[in-house]
């Protein structure tokens, strides 16, 4: 599934051809997703002005002219695909191009989702924050003033792994499986720690380190394992820089620890980590 900066990426992607541009045309080639598409879809947004694009946890929300935003999530496999105005007539619909929008200037950004699990929805913006998608959910974790001290009070009293903590929605959002494990080498804690431990300097140097790879992973454009693709077609490659995800029996990269990357199962995900170097 794409994590935050696969989200963030795709997002940013979109936003020079969308930001200020009208929907001329919607073609809705199904009715549902993971839920029914919104109620006569096409007719509610075309000749709508997008005023901006941004983004909640792992939901891109593109604002419209007159107080209504449409909400997209990709879910498994989803992708936006950039098709430019000269192509768009005469390149074919993909199977699983399921929502097209085409901009006054020709532009489409097909939604593509061959398992189709994501989602688009079309809200007011006053039910956004109270909706039950983002009713609960936690701070951004690239907010400036989302801090150590800030992540240690929503950690507190915690007995969950913190690795655990971490893929929580309600402690911070966005943060999937990778990301989880990338920080916490790098903050030099165990994801075995019990989540209400890490306090003080612990927090400090997990809250750095998640921001920091979250920030490399969206200059690289995300980390293509499966299906992510950059709107224009261009693949991310964060993960060439992974240090242990998914690098079981591999030597760990601390200069002089030599013990081999291990793997163990939480609630259900892999876990990568060095025993020696995280604590």
């Amino acid at each position: 599934m794409p994590e935050l900066p696969e989200v963030e990426t795709v997002m940013r992607g979109l936003a020079p051809r969308l930001e200020g541009r009208r929907i001329a045309r919607l073609i809705q080639r199904r009715k549902d997703l993971r839920v029914p598409m919104p109620t006569k879809f096409a007719q509610r947004v075309e000749g709508r002005r997008v005023r901006h694009l941004e983004r909640r946890a792992k939901y891109m929300l593109w604002r419209l002219e007159g107080g209504e935003t449409i909400v997209v999530h990709l879910g498994m496999s989803g992708r936006m695909v950039l098709v430019p105005a000269k192509e768009a007539n005469a390149k074919p619909f993909d199977a699983h191009d399921h929502v097209v929008f085409e901009t006054d200037d020709g532009w489409q950004i097909r939604f593509n989702d061959a398992r189709r699990f994501g989602l688009v929805l079309l809200l007011a913006d006053g039910e956004i924050e109270g909706h039950k998608l983002f009713a609960g959910l936690g701070p951004e974790p690239l907010d400036q003033a989302f801090d150590g001290r800030a992540l240690a009070a929503r950690l507190k009293g915690k007995r969950t792994p913190i690795k655990a903590a971490l893929l929580d929605q309600r402690v911070l959002v966005g943060v999937g499986n990778i990301y989880a494990c990338e920080a916490l080498y790098h903050a030099g804690i165990s994801p075995r720690r019990s989540a209400h431990t890490v306090k003080e300097d612990r927090a400090v140097r997990l809250m750095a380190a998640i921001k920091d790879v979250l920030g490399r992973s969206i200059r690289d454009g995300g980390s293509t394992l499966r299906d992510h693709v950059q709107p224009d077609g261009e693949l991310g490659y964060f993960q060439t820089r992974f240090s242990v995800y998914d690098k079981e029996g591999a030597t760990c990269p601390t200069p002089g620890c030599g013990r081999a990357v291990r793997r163990i199962v939480q609630s259900g995900r892999s876990t990568f980590y060095c025993a020696r170097c995280q604590r």
